[in-house]
């Protein structure tokens, strides 16, 4: 591991804290379940990202951490009373920002997309000041399914793209990248208002030549901010890390996609599509004013 992937102290009391709190009302993050290096910062400074439908995702991503299920044995189940904690969980913490991700549920027939959007619903009701952002899967290509998640009102709406084109069949074998761009620029045209995000893992084996095809991809499709960060293997089970990328390298990805005409590009070893989503939100929204 190079010297710049190394993480400072670990916060051990505040991530365990945290987590009795969530198991307490039977909630997932993401933050745990990806085994993201940033649990102990994040935790530490209160904040989580929610990852809703359950903790069993019906996709096999190769990067992916999150446990896969099996609708045959029926190992999926859906906690009706999920949204009201999740909202509850928010309040307690004190969220003046709230990210909300889910794993794909491509077993039920809207995706989970009603039970996201209440979940979006009940949030806002219990926290009016607090802003909202979405990290959604591509519901199979559903834009009613993306409607009606936009339809609850979140302020950001973010889907990531996750790595390029001839990398799919590798790491995102049930997902499709044109499908994916189409998700992101039906939610741009359908709520104008409302922030895109996208993001990306470099180190899978990528070049940079590659990175900056995704990235214009996804700027044409009028996405306005893109999160680059380095691929991290999660369990021996996933795919190895063809490369550490520099930080120099991820300095010039963004300096790329700020030419392309990103608002804002947020690119780093330590950069996840949620990560200081707060601060990432607020930067893009000054530079669009």
């Amino acid at each position: 591991m190079p010297p710049w992937l190394r993480k400072g102290e670990t916060h051990f009391q505040s991530v365990q804290e945290l987590k009795q709190q969530l198991r307490q009302l039977n909630l997932h993050t993401v933050c745990e379940s990806a085994r993201c290096p940033n649990i102990h910062e994040c935790f530490h400074r209160g904040a989580a990202t929610f990852m809703i439908l359950g903790n069993l995702c019906t996709r096999g991503c190769g990067f992916c951490s999150v446990p896969k299920g099996s609708a045959a044995k029926r190992e999926f189940t859906l906690d009706p009373r999920e949204p009201r904690h999740v909202a509850e969980m928010a309040a307690r913490m004190g969220l003046r920002y709230v990210v909300i991700t889910a794993v794909n549920r491509d077993d039920l027939a809207d995706g989970g997309s009603h039970h996201f959007a209440e979940t979006v619903r009940e949030v806002r009701a219990a926290l009016p000041a607090a802003r909202v952002e979405v990290l959604t899967p591509d519901f199979c290509g559903d834009m009613e399914a993306v409607a009606r998640v936009l339809d609850a009102g979140p302020h950001v709406f973010n889907h990531n793209m996750e790595t390029v084109s001839r990398l799919y069949r590798r790491v995102r074998p049930q997902a499709d990248y044109r499908q994916s761009l189409d998700v992101l620029a039906f939610a741009k045209r359908y709520r104008p208002e409302a922030l895109t995000k996208s993001g990306l893992m470099a180190g899978l084996g990528e070049t940079p030549a590659e990175v900056q095809e995704l990235l214009a991809d996804v700027l044409a499709s009028n996405v306005d901010v893109a999160t680059i960060g380095q691929y991290l293997q999660p369990t021996r089970r996933n795919l190895p890390v063809s490369e550490y990328v520099t930080p120099e390298q991820f300095e010039r990805y963004r300096q790329f996609g700020l030419s392309l005409g990103f608002r804002m590009v947020f690119s780093g070893p330590f950069v996840r599509s949620s990560y200081m989503a707060d601060l990432v939100s607020e930067e893009a929204e000054g530079a669009a004013g």
